[in-house]
């Protein structure tokens, strides 16, 4: 176990290295590509019910992403993390003007107020289709490096639960976060799908 942590600590530093030598340009460019990337692709055109990061400055960009889930009449949920245990919940973003009014938290991360319950949780209505994933690294078997904390393990967990089950989950990936293989244990959920740009 011990060994398996600090194998995911290297990694996490490696690619940490990577991300912060690309330019806002380059991440720019990149998230552009996904972005088209993802428009085309069969399972999100057809969800209806879909869970967005906001991104940090190390993240492909989701804001055109969200504007199109508006545009498309998607409902959208976003990410609220309680930084004192490992319990997330995806909460109903309702427009582009009330992503801009979003306080920020201590990481940086724009995200309703802890007090805000005004808003629908997306499992405990009609559940989620699809989930963008955010993650430090991923290789092509949909292994994921987190941030460590397990958000997105434990609200797969929760998913699972749900009447609709499990959503199909892609993750957004700069070519730089790539890697042959990340190494996982029982509580690590695997992705469906890593979009990244790909070398012609």
């Amino acid at each position: 176990m011990a060994a398996l942590r600090a194998a995911k600590q290297a990694l996490r530093k490696e690619i940490k290295r990577r991300v912060a030598a690309l330019s806002d340009e380059e991440k720019r460019r990149q998230s552009s590509v996904l972005s088209k990337q993802l428009f085309r692709h069969p399972k999100y055109v057809s969800c209806k019910r879909i869970a967005v990061f906001l991104s940090m400055h190390d993240e492909v960009r989701t804001e055109e992403i969200i504007r199109d889930v508006f545009q498309c009449g998607k409902s959208c949920f976003i990410p609220r993390y309680e930084s004192s245990s490992n319990h997330m919940d995806m909460l109903q973003l309702r427009s582009l003007q009330d992503m801009e009014t979003l306080p920020l938290t201590a990481w940086n991360i724009q995200q309703p107020a802890a007090e805000d319950s005004s808003r629908e949780e997306a499992l405990s209505a009609g559940g989620l289709d699809l989930i963008l994933m955010p993650g430090l690294g991923f290789d092509s078997l949909g292994k994921r490096l987190g941030r460590g904390k397990g958000f997105y393990d434990t609200y797969l967990e929760r998913c699972m639960k749900h009447p609709k089950g499990k959503p199909y989950t892609i993750a957004l990936a700069f070519k730089e976060q790539l890697l042959p293989e990340i190494p996982v244990d029982d509580n690590d959920v695997l992705i469906d799908e890593v979009l990244y740009e790909k070398d012609l």
